[in-house]
């Protein structure tokens, strides 16, 4: 009897130890991502562009700032909007991350290129924010 608690007591430290070891952190802001979606995203809408963003959006999720699954690595927009924001202090501030969203629609897509489309020319067409290849 003694053996078989002590079994199930070991095989339950083992189950959590393995659970809360394979959840990974999340790294993104899930304000400034529900903000990015108030402000562009229109999933119901007629207009063509706006249904492609809503689809784009939807598949994207953390990659509209993030690249690949390591919510370290940002594209070109999240490195644009982590220079206005902070997620510690601003994750809550919701005037500051719209006011960011708006600042940095105005910034070319391509940093390297200053003759590229904006962040928010590349939104109003229907596509994400940053250049996929990135």
């Amino acid at each position: 009897m003694f053996r078989l608690r002590s079994f199930a007591c070991v095989a339950g430290v083992i189950v959590a130890v393995v659970v809360g070891g394979s959840s990974r952190p999340a790294f993104a802001i899930k304000q400034f991502f529900d903000e990015f979606k108030a402000m562009y995203v229109k999933p119901d809408s007629s207009d063509g562009n706006e249904k492609a963003l809503a689809a784009e959006v939807e598949t994207a999720k953390c990659n509209v700032c993030h690249v690949g699954k390591n919510k370290k690595e940002r594209n070109s927009y999240g490195h644009a909007l982590a220079e206005l924001l902070d997620k510690k202090e601003d994750a809550k501030n919701i005037a500051k991350i719209k006011e960011s969203l708006e600042k940095v629609a105005s910034l070319p897509s391509d940093p390297k290129k200053a003759d590229s489309a904006t962040f928010g020319d590349r939104i109003k067409e229907g596509k994400l924010p940053a250049v996929a290849a990135e």
